[in-house]
């Protein structure tokens, strides 16, 4: 169809002639309302946009002189931040004259990130900053949010009842219809 031939019909219909894809060959046109084409693009952006995955940045802060109990706790909260897929960003925050301790500073990064290799990875290595040492890590990729694991005692609750229903089931068989007698003496009663 010739361009005029198209500016003709879209006159007709009172409505616009707009150029969809303009690097096909031939150009691609569609007899639209323009606002209301308008509106609609930018709907679908906005749908786009909401729906893209936004990265959380949770941050872990340590001192020079973090102690065990504290480091694995932490270690903890890191592990869950991780399996929820958001990043993880460690820190050790030298006060005063601590600074002079980096290495102690760098060792708890390093422990921070062997302690999490198996739901994270590394990003960045321990860099000092200012009064800082940083350390950054992100989810691994094949990891997803997963749903929270029967305990043990949930387990072995489901295990009998699955195996008295299926004893239940020979013993009626062995039996004719063990559930209808008990009913009838139940009534006789």
């Amino acid at each position: 169809m010739s361009i005029q031939e198209a500016i003709k019909l879209a006159e007709d219909a009172n409505l616009d002639l707009v150029e969809i894809a303009a690097q096909a060959d031939p150009p691609v046109c569609k007899i639209v309302d323009y606002q209301k084409y308008l509106y609609e693009r930018k709907k679908k952006e906005k749908e786009t946009k909401a729906k893209a995955s936004k990265q959380i940045l949770k941050e872990i802060r340590f001192g020079p002189n973090t102690d065990e109990h504290d480091f694995n706790f932490k270690v903890k909260h890191a592990t869950k931040f991780l399996e929820e897929g958001a990043k993880v960003k460690a820190y050790v925050h030298f006060r005063g004259r601590a600074i002079a301790y980096k290495a102690r500073g760098e060792i708890i990064l390093l422990k921070f990130a062997q302690a999490l290799e198996e739901f994270g990875k590394v990003e960045m290595l321990p860099k000092l900053e200012g009064n800082r040492m940083f350390l950054h890590l992100a989810p691994l990729p094949n990891k997803k949010p997963s749903k929270p694991a029967k305990t043990a005692d949930e387990k072995v609750a489901e295990k009998p009842v699955a195996k008295k229903s299926a004893e239940k089931t020979e013993d009626q068989k062995e039996s004719g219809n063990a559930d209808t007698t008990q009913v009838v003496d139940q009534s006789e009663n």
